[in-house]
């Protein structure tokens, strides 16, 4: 379970045991129900010093959003584009990853890459917008994209756009929003398999590959921010650019690169690998007394989704690397606790 499960809203309220969830669930109504202002806390982001909002629900407005979820979910699947895999059932980033794979490592495939990120993606879809195009009952949907948000003791402040991060439906209605995407790339060329244009999205995350730079510049990109205005939505400056296959590129935590021998290699990124070295040195630092049982179970974890994140691409001497480093903390773990130093 993620930690925001139990995250309490605005009431303070967590439904912990299976008797208060039932409870709660036999207790959802669509007659006199009224949503609940979001609660507004802060999360830092992997920028250092820069913090992300995250607007928190309250349990009654989280069942109530899973309730309708479960209707809202099949029809956004049908309408979902092909080379979506963010938020969606059955559905990973190895399969995005894997879509880039199939795109770039064949002879003569695409040489380069529209790297896409849409800014502030979920703060800033219209309201109009959804309240037009989602599939669900308007009445409810209003309520929850207009809750408004109270941070720390101030006054509730109005939500003016976007649907709040930590909202069950929020996914769900990004699927939705971006759905057409594809479509649009492809209504701005006037030959797919001649301009090798392949679309792989991942939630606010996305690349699309073309046969040069000036068809990403001058049809693709266009065609994108005009999809993304009528939404409320466009794209970072910092974020998106275009790339040549040869220098490579960074999606979803992975480096994608053709090097010199002609082999498309995929790899984890410098970034990431430093990011989890210093997380796990962090434990085994802020440790130092604990028995090595438990240390074990701590680092464990991390260690295993890490590499089950990256056991589909070519991760061998990145994992020897990581292994190494990992090796000597723990044995300078050991040294401080041993009598004999």
């Amino acid at each position: 379970k993620n930690r925001g499960s139990k995250t309490p809203g605005i009431d303070g309220v967590i439904w912990r045991t299976p008797k208060q969830k039932m409870n709660a669930a036999l207790s959802l109504k669509r007659r006199g129900y009224k949503t609940k202002p979001l609660r507004r806390i802060y999360i830092p982001k992997k920028q250092k010093g820069k913090m992300r909002p995250l607007s928190i629900p309250a349990m009654a407005c989280r069942g109530q959003q899973a309730l309708y979820k479960l209707a809202l979910e099949p029809a956004a699947e049908m309408i979902a584009d092909k080379n979506a895999y963010g938020f969606r059932p059955l559905r990973s980033t190895a399969d995005a990853i894997g879509q880039c794979f199939n795109a770039l490592s064949r002879r003569g495939s695409p040489e380069y890459i529209l790297e896409a990120d849409i800014k502030s993606c979920f703060d800033e879809i219209s309201h109009s917008w959804l309240l037009n195009n989602i599939p669900m009952d308007k009445m409810m949907l209003k309520q929850w994209l207009q809750a408004g948000y109270i941070e720390k003791d101030q006054e509730i402040q109005p939500t003016l756009a976007g649907t709040p991060q930590g909202g069950l439906i929020s996914t769900t209605l990004l699927v939705v929003t971006l759905s057409g995407l594809e479509s649009a790339v492809k209504a701005a060329i006037t030959n797919q398999k001649k301009d090798k244009v392949h679309v792989s999205v991942y939630a606010d995350d996305f690349i699309i590959t073309g046969t040069s730079r000036e068809l990403l510049e001058n049809k693709i990109q266009p065609a994108v921010e005009n999809f993304l205005r009528e939404r409320g939505l466009s794209l970072s400056k910092e974020k998106t650019k275009i790339t040549h296959i040869n220098q490579g590129f960074n999606f979803l935590a992975v480096n994608i690169r053709n090097y010199s021998n002609g082999k498309l290699i995929m790899k984890p990124t410098k970034e990431n690998v430093s990011a989890f070295l210093t997380s796990i040195k962090q434990v085994i630092k802020s440790n130092p007394t604990a028995k090595t049982e438990n240390l074990i179970h701590l680092l464990n974890p991390k260690i295993r989704g890490w590499a089950n994140y990256y056991r589909h691409i070519c991760a061998k001497r990145t994992f020897g690397y990581v292994d190494h480093h990992i090796f000597w903390a723990l044995w300078r773990w050991a040294r401080r606790r041993h009598t004999n130093k």
